[in-house]
Protein backbone atom coordinates (compact mmCIF):
# COMPACT_ATOMS: atom_id res chain seq x y z
CA UNK A 1 0.00 0.00 0.00
CA UNK A 2 3.04 2.59 0.75
CA UNK A 3 4.30 1.94 -2.91
CA UNK A 4 0.76 2.91 -3.93
CA UNK A 5 1.45 6.60 -2.19
CA UNK A 6 4.88 6.62 -3.23
CA UNK A 7 3.87 5.95 -6.73
CA UNK A 8 1.48 8.86 -6.08
CA UNK A 9 3.58 11.20 -5.01
CA UNK A 10 6.11 10.70 -7.58
CA UNK A 11 3.80 11.66 -10.36
CA UNK A 12 2.26 14.33 -8.23
CA UNK A 13 6.11 15.64 -8.16
CA UNK A 14 6.60 14.86 -11.74
CA UNK A 15 4.05 17.39 -12.55
CA UNK A 16 5.00 19.61 -10.36
CA UNK A 17 9.14 19.95 -10.38
CA UNK A 18 9.24 21.86 -13.72
CA UNK A 19 6.97 24.80 -12.64
CA UNK A 20 8.45 24.97 -9.84
CA UNK A 21 11.78 24.75 -10.18
CA UNK A 22 13.20 28.31 -10.80
CA UNK A 23 10.69 29.16 -8.67
CA UNK A 24 12.39 27.52 -5.60
CA UNK A 25 15.57 26.15 -6.39
CA UNK A 26 17.56 28.92 -6.96
CA UNK A 27 16.05 30.41 -3.75
CA UNK A 28 16.68 27.15 -1.88
CA UNK A 29 20.27 26.35 -3.31
CA UNK A 30 21.14 30.05 -1.50
CA UNK A 31 21.80 30.84 2.05
CA UNK A 32 23.13 34.16 3.50
CA UNK A 33 24.08 32.03 6.39
CA UNK A 34 28.03 31.13 6.41
CA UNK A 35 29.32 27.90 6.96
CA UNK A 36 26.39 25.53 6.85
CA UNK A 37 26.41 21.92 7.63
CA UNK A 38 27.57 19.95 4.78
CA UNK A 39 24.76 17.84 3.34
CA UNK A 40 22.30 18.12 0.57
CA UNK A 41 18.65 19.53 0.43
CA UNK A 42 17.43 17.62 -1.81
CA UNK A 43 14.68 18.06 -4.41
CA UNK A 44 12.35 21.69 -4.47
CA UNK A 45 9.96 21.59 -2.24
CA UNK A 46 10.25 17.67 -1.14
CA UNK A 47 13.77 17.77 -0.42
CA UNK A 48 14.69 14.74 0.92
CA UNK A 49 11.51 13.26 2.65
CA UNK A 50 11.08 10.55 0.20
CA UNK A 51 14.35 8.97 1.22
CA UNK A 52 13.54 9.82 4.86
CA UNK A 53 10.57 8.04 5.12
CA UNK A 54 11.30 5.39 2.66
CA UNK A 55 14.21 4.25 4.84
CA UNK A 56 11.46 3.70 7.78
CA UNK A 57 9.25 1.84 5.00
CA UNK A 58 11.92 -0.72 4.84
CA UNK A 59 13.07 -1.43 8.09
CA UNK A 60 15.73 0.69 8.72
CA UNK A 61 15.35 4.27 9.54
CA UNK A 62 18.98 4.12 10.96
CA UNK A 63 20.33 4.21 6.59
CA UNK A 64 19.24 7.62 5.79
CA UNK A 65 21.75 8.42 8.68
CA UNK A 66 24.50 6.35 8.75
CA UNK A 67 24.48 6.70 5.08
CA UNK A 68 25.40 10.53 4.85
CA UNK A 69 26.83 10.42 8.49
CA UNK A 70 29.73 8.55 5.95
CA UNK A 71 28.71 11.14 3.13
CA UNK A 72 29.83 14.42 4.72
CA UNK A 73 32.04 12.88 7.35
CA UNK A 74 30.36 14.90 10.32
CA UNK A 75 27.50 14.03 12.82
CA UNK A 76 25.63 17.07 11.91
CA UNK A 77 24.84 17.65 8.26
CA UNK A 78 21.89 19.40 6.84
CA UNK A 79 18.52 18.30 4.75
CA UNK A 80 15.17 19.04 4.08
CA UNK A 81 12.27 16.91 5.10
CA UNK A 82 8.45 17.89 5.26
CA UNK A 83 9.47 21.32 3.27
CA UNK A 84 11.76 22.60 6.26
CA UNK A 85 15.75 23.23 6.30
CA UNK A 86 16.78 20.60 8.63
CA UNK A 87 19.97 19.41 10.53
CA UNK A 88 20.24 16.16 11.55
CA UNK A 89 22.46 15.89 14.92
CA UNK A 90 24.13 12.39 15.77
CA UNK A 91 25.75 11.19 18.75
CA UNK A 92 26.27 11.51 22.22
CA UNK A 93 27.47 14.90 22.30
CA UNK A 94 25.08 16.59 19.86
CA UNK A 95 22.20 14.79 22.04
CA UNK A 96 23.83 16.87 25.21
CA UNK A 97 24.07 19.98 23.30
CA UNK A 98 20.00 19.57 22.25
CA UNK A 99 18.74 18.61 25.47
CA UNK A 100 20.63 20.84 27.85
CA UNK A 101 19.53 23.67 25.38
CA UNK A 102 15.82 23.02 25.43
CA UNK A 103 13.80 26.65 25.46
CA UNK A 104 17.24 28.03 25.74
CA UNK A 105 18.51 28.03 21.99
CA UNK A 106 15.71 25.16 20.64
CA UNK A 107 12.04 24.43 21.48
CA UNK A 108 9.82 21.34 20.61
CA UNK A 109 8.51 21.03 16.67
CA UNK A 110 6.26 19.02 15.14
CA UNK A 111 5.75 18.92 11.20
CA UNK A 112 2.45 20.75 10.10
CA UNK A 113 0.48 17.65 9.46
CA UNK A 114 0.69 16.42 13.17
CA UNK A 115 -1.53 19.80 13.80
CA UNK A 116 -3.99 18.48 11.29
CA UNK A 117 -4.35 15.21 12.46
CA UNK A 118 -4.09 16.79 16.49
CA UNK A 119 -6.21 19.86 15.68
CA UNK A 120 -6.33 22.08 18.59
CA UNK A 121 -9.69 23.81 19.73
CA UNK A 122 -7.80 27.07 20.91
CA UNK A 123 -6.00 29.31 19.03
CA UNK A 124 -2.47 27.56 20.02
CA UNK A 125 0.03 24.86 17.91
CA UNK A 126 -0.39 21.43 19.25
CA UNK A 127 2.99 22.41 20.91
CA UNK A 128 1.85 24.85 22.73
CA UNK A 129 -1.06 22.38 24.31
CA UNK A 130 1.68 19.88 25.00
CA UNK A 131 3.64 21.82 26.63
CA UNK A 132 0.65 23.01 29.00
CA UNK A 133 0.10 18.85 29.79
CA UNK A 134 3.75 18.75 30.56
CA UNK A 135 3.08 20.83 33.08
CA UNK A 136 -0.08 18.85 34.53
CA UNK A 137 1.68 15.77 34.48
CA UNK A 138 4.11 14.68 36.98
CA UNK A 139 1.81 14.41 40.16
CA UNK A 140 0.06 11.94 38.25
CA UNK A 141 3.30 9.95 36.29
CA UNK A 142 5.93 10.42 38.59
CA UNK A 143 7.23 6.92 40.39
CA UNK A 144 5.70 8.30 43.94
CA UNK A 145 2.19 8.86 42.26
CA UNK A 146 2.52 5.39 40.53
CA UNK A 147 2.95 3.26 42.88
CA UNK A 148 -0.91 3.35 43.86
CA UNK A 149 -1.61 2.03 39.74
CA UNK A 150 0.56 -1.17 39.84
CA UNK A 151 -1.93 -3.18 41.62
CA UNK A 152 -4.46 -1.94 38.78
CA UNK A 153 -2.01 -2.60 36.08
CA UNK A 154 -1.65 -6.25 37.27
CA UNK A 155 -5.20 -6.88 37.57
CA UNK A 156 -5.56 -5.92 33.73
CA UNK A 157 -2.47 -7.87 32.73
CA UNK A 158 -3.95 -10.68 34.33
CA UNK A 159 -7.54 -10.08 32.78
CA UNK A 160 -5.83 -9.26 29.26
CA UNK A 161 -3.84 -12.79 29.37
CA UNK A 162 -6.93 -14.70 30.45
CA UNK A 163 -8.91 -13.08 27.27
CA UNK A 164 -6.65 -13.10 24.78
CA UNK A 165 -3.49 -15.23 25.71
CA UNK A 166 -4.53 -18.15 27.78
CA UNK A 167 -6.29 -21.36 25.95
CA UNK A 168 -4.38 -20.66 22.55
CA UNK A 169 -1.85 -22.18 20.41
CA UNK A 170 -0.88 -19.20 18.72
CA UNK A 171 -0.89 -15.45 19.17
CA UNK A 172 -0.12 -12.51 16.92
CA UNK A 173 1.55 -10.43 19.96
CA UNK A 174 1.83 -6.43 18.51
CA UNK A 175 -2.29 -6.25 18.15
CA UNK A 176 -2.55 -7.84 21.69
CA UNK A 177 0.48 -5.99 23.33
CA UNK A 178 -1.78 -2.71 21.82
CA UNK A 179 -4.87 -3.75 23.17
CA UNK A 180 -3.33 -4.38 27.14
CA UNK A 181 -1.43 -0.73 27.31
CA UNK A 182 -4.51 0.85 25.64
CA UNK A 183 -6.96 -1.16 28.32
CA UNK A 184 -4.15 0.42 31.21
CA UNK A 185 -4.31 3.91 29.66
CA UNK A 186 -7.72 4.07 29.21
CA UNK A 187 -8.29 2.67 32.79
CA UNK A 188 -5.61 5.09 34.76
CA UNK A 189 -6.84 8.07 32.31
CA UNK A 190 -10.47 7.88 32.15
CA UNK A 191 -11.60 5.56 34.24
CA UNK A 192 -12.93 3.13 31.18
CA UNK A 193 -12.56 -0.25 32.31
CA UNK A 194 -14.95 -2.50 29.70
CA UNK A 195 -13.19 -4.32 27.04
CA UNK A 196 -15.82 -3.62 24.63
CA UNK A 197 -15.80 -0.01 25.69
CA UNK A 198 -12.17 -0.16 25.12
CA UNK A 199 -12.01 -2.35 22.23
CA UNK A 200 -14.62 0.14 20.73
CA UNK A 201 -11.95 3.55 21.22
CA UNK A 202 -8.68 1.66 19.78
CA UNK A 203 -10.51 1.00 16.34
CA UNK A 204 -10.19 5.06 15.68
CA UNK A 205 -6.56 5.16 17.60
CA UNK A 206 -5.02 1.84 16.11
CA UNK A 207 -5.69 4.58 12.39
CA UNK A 208 -3.80 7.63 14.00
CA UNK A 209 0.19 6.48 14.53
CA UNK A 210 0.38 5.29 11.17
CA UNK A 211 -0.55 8.25 9.37
CA UNK A 212 1.24 10.92 11.39
CA UNK A 213 4.40 9.68 9.60
CA UNK A 214 2.71 8.87 6.56
CA UNK A 215 3.07 11.33 3.18
CA UNK A 216 0.83 14.07 4.07
CA UNK A 217 -0.88 13.49 1.09
CA UNK A 218 -4.90 14.43 1.92
CA UNK A 219 -6.88 12.56 -0.44
CA UNK A 220 -9.21 9.78 0.06
CA UNK A 221 -7.99 6.62 1.54
CA UNK A 222 -4.46 7.68 2.14
CA UNK A 223 -3.26 7.31 5.60
CA UNK A 224 -3.11 11.07 6.00
CA UNK A 225 -6.88 11.03 5.54
CA UNK A 226 -8.03 8.12 7.35
CA UNK A 227 -6.09 9.61 10.41
CA UNK A 228 -8.01 12.94 10.48
CA UNK A 229 -11.02 11.18 10.24
CA UNK A 230 -10.00 8.67 12.80
CA UNK A 231 -9.04 12.18 15.24
CA UNK A 232 -12.43 13.57 14.37
CA UNK A 233 -14.40 10.19 15.76
CA UNK A 234 -12.04 10.29 18.67
CA UNK A 235 -12.60 14.04 20.09
CA UNK A 236 -16.44 13.18 19.59
CA UNK A 237 -15.78 9.91 21.46
CA UNK A 238 -14.15 11.67 24.42
CA UNK A 239 -16.39 14.46 24.52
CA UNK A 240 -19.15 11.94 25.18
CA UNK A 241 -17.02 10.42 28.02
CA UNK A 242 -16.29 13.73 29.64
CA UNK A 243 -20.34 15.13 29.60
CA UNK A 244 -20.47 11.41 31.02
CA UNK A 245 -18.22 12.60 33.94
CA UNK A 246 -19.16 15.83 34.58
CA UNK A 247 -22.49 14.67 35.41
CA UNK A 248 -21.29 12.27 37.64
CA UNK A 249 -19.07 14.55 39.70
CA UNK A 250 -22.20 17.23 40.00
CA UNK A 251 -24.25 13.94 41.70
CA UNK A 252 -21.30 12.12 43.52
CA UNK A 253 -21.06 9.11 41.82
CA UNK A 254 -17.34 10.06 40.67
CA UNK A 255 -14.62 11.33 42.66
CA UNK A 256 -12.22 14.61 42.12
CA UNK A 257 -9.15 12.33 42.45
CA UNK A 258 -9.83 8.93 40.74
CA UNK A 259 -8.06 9.86 37.65
CA UNK A 260 -6.59 12.57 35.11
CA UNK A 261 -9.82 13.15 33.92
CA UNK A 262 -11.32 14.37 37.22
CA UNK A 263 -8.18 16.36 37.89
CA UNK A 264 -8.86 17.93 34.56
CA UNK A 265 -12.28 18.82 34.70
CA UNK A 266 -11.88 20.10 38.71
CA UNK A 267 -8.50 22.45 38.26
CA UNK A 268 -8.21 25.95 37.24
CA UNK A 269 -5.69 28.11 35.90
CA UNK A 270 -4.10 31.06 37.63
CA UNK A 271 -6.90 33.13 36.37
CA UNK A 272 -9.64 30.93 37.93
CA UNK A 273 -10.86 29.71 34.48
CA UNK A 274 -11.27 26.38 34.16
CA UNK A 275 -10.50 24.11 30.61
CA UNK A 276 -13.35 23.33 28.68
CA UNK A 277 -14.52 20.33 27.64
CA UNK A 278 -12.92 20.29 24.18
CA UNK A 279 -9.77 21.64 25.33
CA UNK A 280 -9.56 18.43 27.98
CA UNK A 281 -10.39 15.87 24.88
CA UNK A 282 -7.19 17.66 23.23
CA UNK A 283 -5.05 16.54 26.61
CA UNK A 284 -7.14 13.29 26.82
CA UNK A 285 -6.05 12.48 23.11
CA UNK A 286 -3.06 13.20 23.56
CA UNK A 287 -2.08 11.52 26.77
CA UNK A 288 -3.95 8.17 25.18
CA UNK A 289 -1.51 8.28 22.15
CA UNK A 290 1.59 8.48 24.48
CA UNK A 291 0.43 6.52 26.91
CA UNK A 292 0.20 3.07 25.16
CA UNK A 293 2.06 3.03 21.53
CA UNK A 294 5.22 3.11 22.97
CA UNK A 295 5.03 0.89 25.37
CA UNK A 296 3.25 -1.89 23.47
CA UNK A 297 6.27 -1.54 20.60
CA UNK A 298 8.70 -2.02 23.63
CA UNK A 299 6.63 -5.02 24.84
CA UNK A 300 6.58 -6.84 21.51
CA UNK A 301 10.12 -6.76 20.74
CA UNK A 302 10.80 -8.05 24.30
CA UNK A 303 8.78 -11.35 23.25
CA UNK A 304 10.28 -11.20 19.87
CA UNK A 305 13.96 -11.07 21.14
CA UNK A 306 13.20 -13.73 24.05
CA UNK A 307 12.11 -15.80 21.64
CA UNK A 308 15.24 -15.62 19.48
CA UNK A 309 18.32 -15.00 21.89
CA UNK A 310 19.87 -17.86 23.71
CA UNK A 311 17.56 -19.49 25.89
CA UNK A 312 19.71 -18.14 29.62
CA UNK A 313 17.63 -15.16 29.04
CA UNK A 314 14.89 -16.17 28.58
CA UNK A 315 15.70 -18.29 31.99
CA UNK A 316 17.13 -15.48 34.31
CA UNK A 317 13.90 -13.50 33.35
CA UNK A 318 11.79 -16.43 34.08
CA UNK A 319 13.35 -17.46 37.58
CA UNK A 320 13.48 -13.83 39.01
CA UNK A 321 9.67 -13.19 37.91
CA UNK A 322 8.91 -16.70 39.85
CA UNK A 323 10.48 -15.64 42.72
CA UNK A 324 8.41 -12.95 42.86
CA UNK A 325 5.34 -14.81 41.78
CA UNK A 326 5.81 -17.59 44.43
CA UNK A 327 6.70 -14.88 47.30
CA UNK A 328 2.61 -13.73 46.66
CA UNK A 329 -0.48 -14.79 48.41
CA UNK A 330 -3.35 -16.41 46.49
CA UNK A 331 -4.95 -13.19 44.92
CA UNK A 332 -2.35 -10.72 45.69
CA UNK A 333 -1.27 -8.00 43.34
CA UNK A 334 2.21 -6.80 42.57
CA UNK A 335 3.46 -3.77 44.29
CA UNK A 336 6.34 -1.24 44.39
CA UNK A 337 8.49 -3.36 46.11
CA UNK A 338 8.14 -6.29 43.18
CA UNK A 339 8.95 -3.82 40.71
CA UNK A 340 11.84 -2.64 42.15
CA UNK A 341 13.06 -6.88 42.32
CA UNK A 342 12.79 -6.79 38.65
CA UNK A 343 16.11 -5.67 38.14
CA UNK A 344 17.10 -8.13 35.13
CA UNK A 345 14.27 -8.49 33.48
CA UNK A 346 14.38 -4.28 33.34
CA UNK A 347 17.87 -4.58 32.25
CA UNK A 348 16.50 -6.74 29.11
CA UNK A 349 14.06 -4.26 28.33
CA UNK A 350 16.28 -1.42 28.14
CA UNK A 351 18.70 -4.01 26.25
CA UNK A 352 15.66 -4.34 23.71
CA UNK A 353 14.60 -0.36 23.65
CA UNK A 354 18.24 0.31 22.90
CA UNK A 355 18.17 -1.79 19.76
CA UNK A 356 14.70 -1.47 18.75
CA UNK A 357 13.68 2.12 20.12
CA UNK A 358 9.85 2.94 20.34
CA UNK A 359 11.26 6.44 20.14
CA UNK A 360 12.96 7.15 16.67
CA UNK A 361 14.33 10.58 17.18
CA UNK A 362 11.86 13.92 17.55
CA UNK A 363 12.69 17.30 15.99
CA UNK A 364 13.63 20.94 17.52
CA UNK A 365 13.29 24.43 15.72
CA UNK A 366 16.20 27.00 16.87
CA UNK A 367 15.22 29.99 18.67
CA UNK A 368 17.87 31.88 17.29
CA UNK A 369 21.26 31.66 15.06
CA UNK A 370 23.99 29.55 17.40
CA UNK A 371 26.35 27.45 16.17
CA UNK A 372 27.24 23.67 16.79
CA UNK A 373 30.49 21.77 16.35
CA UNK A 374 31.66 24.99 14.35
CA UNK A 375 28.82 25.02 11.76
CA UNK A 376 26.15 27.86 11.49
CA UNK A 377 22.56 26.81 12.75
CA UNK A 378 20.53 29.70 11.34
CA UNK A 379 17.35 30.62 13.41
CA UNK A 380 14.01 29.02 12.29
CA UNK A 381 15.56 25.57 10.89
CA UNK A 382 14.74 22.33 12.12
CA UNK A 383 16.39 19.89 13.99
CA UNK A 384 16.53 16.53 14.32
CA UNK A 385 18.09 13.90 16.39
CA UNK A 386 17.75 10.34 16.51
CA UNK A 387 18.07 7.54 18.77
CA UNK A 388 19.89 4.97 17.04
CA UNK A 389 23.04 6.93 16.33
CA UNK A 390 23.84 6.48 19.95
CA UNK A 391 22.43 2.84 20.59
CA UNK A 392 24.07 1.27 17.88
CA UNK A 393 27.36 3.28 17.48
CA UNK A 394 30.41 1.02 18.43
CA UNK A 395 32.10 4.59 20.40
CA UNK A 396 29.15 4.42 22.80
CA UNK A 397 28.16 0.70 23.14
CA UNK A 398 31.24 -1.62 22.26
CA UNK A 399 29.50 -4.88 19.95
CA UNK A 400 26.54 -2.50 19.59
CA UNK A 401 24.90 -5.61 17.61
CA UNK A 402 25.47 -8.20 20.68
CA UNK A 403 22.83 -8.34 22.72
CA UNK A 404 23.91 -8.04 26.13
CA UNK A 405 21.77 -6.85 29.78
CA UNK A 406 24.86 -6.58 31.39
CA UNK A 407 25.40 -2.98 29.60
CA UNK A 408 22.53 -1.75 32.30
CA UNK A 409 24.17 -3.16 35.36
CA UNK A 410 25.85 -0.52 37.97
CA UNK A 411 25.66 3.04 36.83
CA UNK A 412 24.42 1.76 33.20
CA UNK A 413 25.49 3.32 30.05
CA UNK A 414 27.04 6.78 29.58
CA UNK A 415 24.77 9.79 29.90
CA UNK A 416 23.22 10.63 26.66
CA UNK A 417 23.65 7.35 24.91
CA UNK A 418 21.04 5.80 25.92
CA UNK A 419 17.80 7.86 24.86
CA UNK A 420 14.35 5.91 24.15
CA UNK A 421 12.96 8.17 26.25
CA UNK A 422 14.66 11.41 24.57
CA UNK A 423 16.35 13.55 27.62
CA UNK A 424 16.43 17.14 29.45
CA UNK A 425 13.31 18.70 30.12
CA UNK A 426 11.58 17.04 27.13
CA UNK A 427 12.24 13.66 28.57
CA UNK A 428 9.03 11.89 28.27
CA UNK A 429 7.08 12.17 31.61
CA UNK A 430 5.85 9.18 30.76
CA UNK A 431 8.92 6.97 31.39
CA UNK A 432 8.32 5.50 34.78
CA UNK A 433 4.54 4.42 33.92
CA UNK A 434 6.40 2.69 30.68
CA UNK A 435 8.87 0.45 32.97
CA UNK A 436 5.43 -0.42 35.40
CA UNK A 437 3.43 -1.03 32.22
CA UNK A 438 6.19 -3.49 30.45
CA UNK A 439 7.63 -4.90 33.36
CA UNK A 440 3.65 -5.77 34.68
CA UNK A 441 3.38 -7.42 30.88
CA UNK A 442 6.51 -9.51 31.08
CA UNK A 443 5.79 -10.87 34.55
CA UNK A 444 2.15 -12.03 33.67
CA UNK A 445 3.63 -13.44 30.61
CA UNK A 446 6.80 -15.22 31.50
CA UNK A 447 4.71 -17.43 34.44
CA UNK A 448 2.56 -18.36 31.97
CA UNK A 449 4.09 -19.35 28.97
CA UNK A 450 7.24 -20.02 27.13
CA UNK A 451 7.21 -19.05 22.90
CA UNK A 452 8.74 -19.42 19.95
CA UNK A 453 8.75 -16.98 16.99
CA UNK A 454 6.43 -18.69 14.03
CA UNK A 455 8.51 -16.54 11.93
CA UNK A 456 12.02 -16.49 12.44
CA UNK A 457 13.67 -13.14 11.87
CA UNK A 458 10.11 -11.21 10.82
CA UNK A 459 10.91 -8.01 8.88
CA UNK A 460 10.50 -4.84 10.97
CA UNK A 461 8.82 -1.57 9.54
CA UNK A 462 8.86 1.69 11.20
CA UNK A 463 5.09 3.70 10.88
CA UNK A 464 6.67 5.72 12.47
CA UNK A 465 7.31 2.99 16.02
CA UNK A 466 9.44 -0.38 14.91
CA UNK A 467 6.69 -3.34 14.55
CA UNK A 468 7.51 -6.51 13.18
CA UNK A 469 5.64 -6.88 9.60
CA UNK A 470 3.38 -9.52 10.58
CA UNK A 471 2.52 -8.27 13.55
CA UNK A 472 4.53 -11.63 15.83
CA UNK A 473 3.03 -14.56 15.57
CA UNK A 474 4.56 -16.73 18.25
CA UNK A 475 3.83 -20.15 19.32
CA UNK A 476 2.52 -20.71 22.55
CA UNK A 477 3.99 -23.76 25.36
CA UNK A 478 2.04 -22.99 29.00
CA UNK A 479 4.40 -23.96 31.89
CA UNK A 480 2.81 -27.09 33.60
CA UNK A 481 1.23 -26.27 37.05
Amino acid sequence: MEQFYLSLLLLFVSLISISLFFLFYSHHAQSSHANLPPGNMGFPVIGESIEFLSSGWKGHPEKFIYERIAKYSSKVFKTSIFGEKTVMLCGAACNKFLFSNENKLVVTWWPDNVNKIFPSSLETSSKVEAKKLRHMLPQFLSAQALQRYIGIMDTIAQRHFALEWENNTSVIVFPLAKSYTFWVACRLFLSVDDPIHVAKLAESFNIIVPGVMSLPIDLPGTPFNKAIKASVIIKEKLLKIIRQRKEDLANGTASLTQDILSHMLSSCDENGQYMNERDIADKIFGLLIGGHDTASSASTFVVKYLAELPPNIYENVYQEQMEIAKSKAPGELLNWDDIQKMKYSWNVACEVMRLAPPLQGAFREAMDDFMLNGFSIPKGWKLYWSASSTHRNPECFPEPEKFDPSRFEGTGPAPYTFVPFGGGPRMCPGKEYARMEILVFMHNLVKRFKWEAIIPNENIIFEPMPVPAKGLPVRLYPHKP
